[in-house]
Parts: C-alpha cells; sequence; structure tokens
C-alpha cells in the first residue's frame, strides 16, 4: 500500500509539473519584463504603458530624460537612431513609435484580438484610426500647444481652428460608434485618449462635439482600472503644470 500511494503520488507531481510546463507553454506573456524607455509625461509613452496594463504585460520602465539628454548617449543612438521615446526592449527585441509597439504587444502577447482585430476590415479600420491620431488630430494638437510649451509663444488662433476641425472628422467619425473604431475598445482609443487627456488637462474646449464628448467619458471609465489616473491623467498634469509656467 505504501508503495502504491508513493506511486500516485509520482504521478500526481508529474502531471502537476506537466501541466504547469503546459500553462508556462501556451502563455503568451514575455519570459521576462519588457523595457520600456520612458519619460511620464510624453504621451506616446502614456499610450504604450496603458496597453501593456490592459494585456497584462509587466514592464521594466527606464527612466529616459530627453531634457538632459539621455536619449542622445551612444548607447541609446545605437538602439534608437532616431532618438525617440518611447522605445521597446522586449528580449533583444527593439522597436520604436508608440502605435508600431501598440501593436505588437497585442499581435505577440494580447489572449485575444480585440484590441487589435485580425479581421482584414476591422484592422484596416483600426489603422485608418490610428494614423489619423498620427497624421493629423496629434500633429494639429502639436501645432497648437508645442510653440506655447516649448517657446513660449502666444495662443494662436489659426492653429486652434485647425485643431478643432479635426476633433470635428473625429466626432463625425464617432457617429453610431460607441469606440472610435467600432463597438469595443481598441488600441486607436487608447493612442487618441491620451491626446484628449492632454487637451483635457490643458482647459481646451471641445464640448461642442457631443459624440467626442461621450466618447472621452465612455473611455476615461473603460481604461481606469489600467492605469489611465496615474498614468495618463498624471502625465497631462505635468505638461499643464509646465504650461502654465510658461
Amino acid at each position: 500500500m505504501k508503495s502504491l500511494a508513493c506511486a500516485v503520488s509520482l504521478c500526481l507531481l508529474i502531471n502537476t509539473i506537466g501541466n504547469a510546463a503546459a500553462r508556462s507553454k501556451s502563455s503568451k506573456m514575455p519570459t521576462q519584463p519588457i523595457k520600456l524607455y520612458y519619460l511620464p509625461p510624453s504621451p506616446p509613452c502614456r499610450a504604450v504603458m496603458m496597453t501593456a496594463k490592459v494585456l497584462g504585460i509587466d514592464l521594466d520602465l527606464v527612466l529616459t530624460n530627453i531634457m538632459e539628454g539621455a536619449h542622445m548617449t551612444p548607447e541609446y543612438l545605437k538602439m534608437n537612431p532616431q532618438h525617440t521615446i518611447p522605445t521597446m526592449d522586449d528580449s533583444g527585441f527593439i522597436l520604436w513609435e508608440s502605435r508600431a509597439i501598440m501593436s505588437y504587444l497585442v499581435n505577440a502577447y494580447g489572449r485575444d484580438d480585440s484590441l487589435y482585430p485580425k479581421n482584414p476590415r476591422l484592422r484596416a479600420i483600426v489603422d485608418q484610426r490610428l494614423n489619423f491620431d498620427l497624421g493629423t488630430l496629434y500633429v494639429r494638437y502639436a501645432g497648437l500647444y508645442v510653440p506655447i510649451l516649448f517657446r513660449g509663444e502666444e495662443y494662436n488662433e489659426e492653429n486652434a481652428e485647425k485643431l478643432n476641425e479635426a476633433l470635428g472628422w473625429l466626432n463625425t467619425f464617432l457617429d453610431g460608434r460607441a469606440f472610435v473604431a467600432g463597438e469595443n475598445l481598441t488600441i486607436a482609443d487608447i493612442s487618441i485618449i491620451v491626446t484628449m487627456t492632454n487637451l483635457d488637462a490643458f482647459g481646451y474646449d471641445f464640448s461642442e462635439h457631443e459624440n467626442l464628448t461621450k466618447w472621452f467619458e465612455r473611455t476615461k471609465k473603460a481604461l481606469e482600472p489600467y492605469g489611465y489616473n496615474d498614468i495618463d491623467v498624471a502625465g497631462a498634469q505635468m505638461l499643464a503644470s509646465f504650461l502654465k509656467k510658461e
């Protein structure tokens, strides 16, 4: 009976080890924390950090103070010759540009494809919204606020109108949609909300855009469990504080 009990215990142990190995093998999580070179106020960094939290990915955050030239060291330039943040190092796989990083994280480690659909048409809508954010919305946001933040220039009404035009387009995109690319949260929402959070922190009034205003409240609530306040709002307030000093 003793030998039988030992045999049963051995079988249970083998099964436990086997199941653990199977879970480990099937797990999509990184084998070690992904390094992210970042600065807290940076909108693109904030978008990547929230995406990682939604996916349950641990990040090894490496503070990179671009104001002090930390992005211009020989080591950093070897890793990323464009010397931008965020930059990701996933066990030697180096990638920069926030939207590319966000897409990669979902493709590599997402439990499903809800954040970045595999269906070609659904993904195309997400890609369009990401490109709209990169090439239009963020550009017009930067056109208005970068001269104020970093050059001490006055508020430019013409640039404000250009930004408001882009917000109007985004408002139209949201007709009949809960989120910017459909009925569920995607990386396009996470990318766009950092721009909107900045505008909110800067006191920019976009309340005339009803769809956009409702989306903003809806998306904030969806991202609250994933660091919206600690990452996104906190970073935006840092920028707003700098704006007020100027």
